[in-house]
C-alpha cells in the first residue's frame, strides 16, 4: 500500500475530531473564534513537529524561497476565503445546496492541479472522483425535497455558485499548498510538509488575529477564556493538517481529496453508533457511492 493511503485516512479521522470539538466551542464563542483557534492553538503544534523532526531524527530545515513563500500565502488566504464562503452558506435558506456544490472540491483541484502545476489523471481516478463527488452531494441534500425541478433551478441559483466558489478556494488551497512543500525540495516529505504547515499557520493566525484585534476583540477574550478545550482542538487540527499536508507532498491534490471523502463515513458512524440516529435512503446511497468511489480510485493507482 502506497504510504499516501493510511496517511489520508488518518488525517480524515483526526479532521472528524476536530470538527467534532469545534461545534463544541460554539457553544462559547462566535465562528470566527472557532476558526480562529484551529490557526492560533495549531501554530505551537506545527512549530513543535519542525522542532521534533530537526531535533530528533536530523532532517536539515528547508529553506523559505521566494515560489514557497507565494504559494504558502496564495493556499493560506484562499483557504480562508473558503471557509467564510462555507460559513456563509448558513445564512441561506437552502444552504445544503450549496454545501452539496462546495464538496466539489476534489474535482476542481484536479483543474488546478493540471493549470498551475502540469498535473494530469487518469480516466479512472476521473471516475473514482466523480463517484465520491457525486455520493457526498447525495448526502448533502438528503434531508430536502428533490426533484428533477429544484435539481436544476439550482444549479444556477446564488447558494450554488457561492458553494462552487468555496469548493473552489478549497481546491485551489491544496494545489497550492502541495506546490509551496515540492518547492521546498527536500530534505524529505514529512519535513516538507510540517515545514509548510508552520508557515501557513503563522500566517493565518497573524492575519485573522489582526482582523479580530481590528474588528472584534470580545471575541479575543471568549478565545482565551476557552483556551484549554481550544488547545485540544488545535491539537487535533495541527495533527489532521499535517497529515493532509505529507499526503499532499507524495500524491496529488485532487487524488488526496478524492481518499479524503471517507471522512464523511466516519461522520455517519458516529452519527450511528455513538448518537443512535437514523439515516435515510439517500445517505446510505450516498455513503455507498463513496465507497465505491474509494474502491476504484485504489483499484486504479
Amino acid at each position: 500500500m502506497e504510504l499516501w493511503i493510511p496517511i489520508t485516512i488518518a488525517a480524515a479521522f483526526l479532521q472528524n475530531v476536530r470538527s467534532a470539538l469545534q461545534k463544541h466551542l460554539k457553544g462559547v464563542m462566535g465562528t470566527q473564534g472557532a476558526t480562529f483557534v484551529r490557526f492560533g492553538f495549531g501554530w505551537p503544534i506545527a512549530a513543535l513537529i519542525v522542532a521534533i523532526l530537526h531535533w530528533g531524527p536530523g532532517y536539515a530545515l528547508p529553506v523559505a524561497n521566494g515560489s514557497f513563500l507565494a504559494w504558502m500565502v496564495l493556499g493560506g488566504v484562499s483557504q480562508i476565503a473558503a471557509t467564510f464562503l462555507l460559513v456563509h452558506l448558513f445564512s441561506f435558506r437552502n444552504f445544503a445546496v450549496g454545501t452539496a456544490y462546495s464538496r466539489t472540491e476534489p474535482a476542481q483541484a484536479a483543474l488546478f492541479g493540471l493549470v498551475f502545476l502540469s498535473e494530469t489523471v487518469t480516466a479512472g481516478t476521473l471516475a473514482a472522483i466523480a463517484i465520491s463527488v457525486v455520493g457526498v452531494m447525495l448526502i448533502s441534500v438528503a434531508h430536502l425535497q428533490v426533484s428533477a425541478r429544484t435539481l436544476v433551478t439550482s444549479v444556477i441559483s446564488r447558494t450554488a455558485l457561492v458553494g462552487l466558489a468555496s469548493g473552489s478556494m478549497f481546491g485551489f488551497s491544496a494545489v497550492a499548498y502541495r506546490a509551496a512543500s515540492l518547492s521546498l525540495g527536500g530534505p524529505n516529505f514529512m519535513m516538507q510538509a510540517a515545514y509548510t504547515l508552520a508557515w501557513t499557520t503563522l500566517f493565518q493566525t497573524i492575519l485573522m488575529g489582526g482582523w479580530l484585534l481590528a474588528t472584534n476583540r470580545a471575541e479575543l477574550r471568549r478565545i482565551a477564556a476557552a483556551w484549554k478545550p481550544s488547545l485540544v482542538v488545535g491539537v487535533a487540527g495541527a495533527l489532521a493538517s499535517f497529515g493532509w499536508f505529507m499526503a499532499m507532498t507524495l500524491q496529488q491534490a485532487a487524488v488526496v481529496k478524492s481518499l479524503a471523502q471517507i471522512e464523511m463515513l466516519f461522520t455517519f458512524a458516529s452519527t450511528v453508533f455513538v448518537f443512535k440516529e437514523k439515516i435515510n435512503r439517500l445517505e446510505v446511497a450516498g455513503c455507498l457511492l463513496i465507497v465505491g468511489g474509494i474502491l476504484v480510485l485504489l483499484a486504479v493507482r
